[in-house]
């Protein structure tokens, strides 16, 4: 490859990957603001953890049709989109006067932005390095990225809530908006926008509806147990209402939101249920620990993020080290290592949280938790988006995307929602327990994963 393509390369791969950080650091800076934001706006640790809830389902919910929509209008387009709406969004939330203007601001319009500039971001990626080795470099980069946003956020939430106010927060993310969208001018979509096709609203809605109600069910568990219980049945029936949609839709030569075919493919199912509880522990751990120790223990907002410094730097040393690490072990090593580096480091949190009050005494957990999840971010990726071919990478990004938000919402809400119910130290070593099972539970599917190298799977 000549310097001046691989130049050409990094240019693009810089908006990327900091928009892939922008979206991760907006899920968990929050985490770090719940005192400030339940004092100033009088709203409570629920209210927060609401709106931090559905942030993540928004974006799981619309990522498959945000999938589907760069097909129609072009990666860029909706790169770009994305992008000011976010950006919108962030300044709306930035002058919340109340919870309700903040949910709108941050959880709708910020979720709404990130479905539709997230997919194009992982299909230029694929799109633009198609070798191996390259390609993880370039998802290196990107959930290196992404995964220094999820474990940062609380530092630098955290410094510039101490510093300014949470407001700033998102005055600094309006900031980046602007200034990855110059950096986005020199990206060239390699594939036409096929204005031709088709937009499947009935399966987006009915997706959409499906994932909604069950993380509302999750969420009402610690009020009302029927009320969790038909939220949940109604969530099962709505998701098995659209793949019976999309079955009915193939065979009769519609074009649905997503080919039943994306899902007949055993290593990628695999990949996709390792990135779902990837970022469920992620997610998960990244709310407990900061609920815990500014609520429980008293802590402020930049004592929380400084804590969350120990994940931050194991993400940089396991990310920053896919490329080396993708020439030497299978993906299959990596995601199981990772896993289990993972689970050791929420037994270590757990284990040491319960001999001292120290809040460093969470540090070395927490560096154990950022090297596992960092480990295996970049395999995971790379396993799925793999095993399709060009046709299909608006798809799978769609699919892939929505999966690991999807994580992202259960962590916040299942291991929240034990927390918030009690918001004691037992309620803590409960939540902490449920994600690692999480953790033991993702070690044992990468057990299923092929010893070699990806290969693309026939489907």
């Amino acid at each position: 490859m000549s310097e001046t393509v691989a130049g050409a390369r990094r240019a693009v791969l810089v908006p990327l990957a900091l928009a892939q950080f922008l979206c991760s650091f907006a899920g968990s800076t929050m985490n770090v603001m719940i005192n400030d934001i339940s004092v100033d706006l009088k709203t409570t640790v629920q209210g927060v953890q609401l709106a931090i809830t559905l942030f993540l389902l928004v974006m799981a919910a619309l990522m498959i049709p945000g999938g589907k929509l760069t097909d129609l209008f072009g990666r860029k387009k909706c790169f770009t989109a994305g992008l000011l709406l976010y950006g919108l969004g962030a300044v709306l939330a930035a002058f919340a006067p109340g919870l309700v203007v903040l949910v709108l601001g941050y959880s709708i319009m910020q979720g709404v932005g990130t479905a539709l500039l997230i997919p194009p971001v992982y299909i230029l990626t694929t799109l633009l390095f198609q070798d191996l080795l390259s390609r993880a470099r370039a998802f290196g980069a990107i959930m290196a990225m992404g995964g220094i946003g999820a474990a940062a956020g609380p530092l630098i939430g955290g410094l510039i809530t101490a510093a300014i106010s949470w407001r700033a927060a998102f005055a600094f993310q309006a900031l980046l908006v602007v200034v990855i969208v110059l950096l986005g001018r020199r990206i060239t979509d390699p594939l036409p926008a096929d204005r031709g096709r088709s937009f499947d609203g009935v399966g987006a809605a009915l997706s959409a509806i499906g994932l909604v109600l069950l993380v509302t069910g999750i969420l009402a568990a610690d009020n009302d147990v029927w009320l969790m219980l038909g939220l949940l049945a109604a969530g099962f029936l709505v998701l098995a209402g659209f793949f019976g949609w999309v079955r009915a839709r193939e065979r009769g030569g519609g074009q649905p939101l997503v080919s039943l075919a994306v899902f007949r493919r055993r290593v990628a199912n695999l990949g996709l249920v390792t990135q779902n509880l990837q970022w469920l522990v992620l997610m998960g751990t990244s709310f407990v620990v900061a609920t815990y120790l500014q609520v429980v223990r008293g802590y402020n907002a930049i004592q929380t993020g400084v804590i969350f410094s120990a994940a931050t730097a194991g993400l940089l040393v396991s990310s920053f080290s896919a490329e080396r690490l993708a020439k030497r072990h299978a993906q299959r090593s990596l995601v199981m290592t990772g896993f289990a580096l993972t689970a050791a480091g929420i037994g270590l949190l757990l284990g040491l949280s319960g001999i001292s009050k120290n809040p460093w005494v969470s540090a070395p957990g927490l560096l154990l938790t950022g090297l596992g999840i960092g480990l295996m971010l970049t395999p995971s990726v790379n396993v799925v988006q793999s095993a399709f071919g060009e046709d299909q990478q608006g798809e799978i990004s769609g699919v892939s995307r929505s999966v690991s938000n999807l994580g992202s919402s259960l962590g916040t809400a299942i291991a929240g929602t034990i927390l918030v119910s009690g918001l004691t130290t037992h309620a803590y070593a409960a939540a902490m327990a449920t994600l690692a099972v999480a953790a033991l539970g993702g070690l044992a599917v990468a057990a299923f994963l092929p010893r070699g190298k990806a290969t693309r799977e026939a489907g």
